[in-house]
């Protein structure tokens, strides 16, 4: 059974379309399959939207992406586990692209991310460095992580003292459970938070990282692009 754990957090705008891309992609699996939603203490209409759309949802209230996928992974039933945004849209070809590498032994992997709508120049250029860097590593994206259930249980699950770059610590412990596979497929995720950002705020973000070292990844402070209250997207803002 296919497991697709969304961990969610104010996101009524876009979590709607990502549930019924999965849900599409699920139908063509050729499995069973379950939609888990976990809310982090969403105050918007998130878990009804959820519910409308036929997902479990999963109330939790730590603010936290870390623990927030862990928390719906305790709750999945599926041997099969893919952790997708909330924001993210699906392919039934990436989908399918990593049930068909589970089946064949794989421990777990990840994809390429491309973001809709316009982008800033800055995100222009540095977008596909990203997608060259995560690549070239071996990587996967945070938006879309696929694994095992035997995998996932072995590492632990994601690590929880991390609130950034989580991705590449799931990356790193997965590989030492088995194969661990980039796919050429990509997924679709929204662009808002490269819109919402200026360059300006993003270098400074990059270098308080930086300075911090890696005591910077284990607190919330710092880390807006990720945790801070900014939904709307610039470009939609008139519709």
């Amino acid at each position: 059974m296919i497991s697709f754990i969304v961990p969610a957090y104010n996101e009524e705008a876009l979590i709607g379309r990502t549930l019924e891309a999965i849900d599409q992609a699920g139908r063509c699996a050729g499995e069973p399959y379950e939609i888990v939603v976990a809310d982090d203490a969403s105050s918007d209409r998130t878990a009804e939207i959820a519910e409308s759309h036929g997902a479990r949802v999963v109330n939790v209230n730590l603010r936290q992406i870390a623990g927030t996928r862990n928390a719906g992974a305790r709750e999945a039933t599926g041997d099969k586990l893919i952790f997708v945004d909330a924001d993210t849209v699906v392919s039934n070809k990436v989908v399918h692209a990593a049930i068909d590498e589970m089946r064949r032994g794989a421990a777990g992997g990840g994809c390429a991310v491309d973001f809709d709508g316009r982008l800033p120049r800055y995100a222009e250029l540095m977008s596909p460095l990203m997608v060259r860097i995560f690549r070239a590593t071996g990587f996967a994206c945070g938006c879309f992580v696929f694994c095992t259930r035997q995998a996932f249980d072995a590492t632990g699950g994601f690590d929880e003292t991390l609130f950034a770059s989580e991705e590449i610590a799931m990356s790193r412990a997965l590989k030492r459970q088995g194969r661990f596979v980039v796919l050429r497929e990509s997924v679709t995720s929204s662009g808002r938070k490269l819109r919402m950002y200026s360059g300006r705020e993003v270098l400074r973000l990059l270098g308080g990282i930086l300075l911090a070292g890696p005591k910077g990844l284990k607190r919330r402070d710092g880390l807006d692009v990720w945790y801070g209250g900014r939904r709307e997207d610039p470009e939609f803002a008139g519709d």
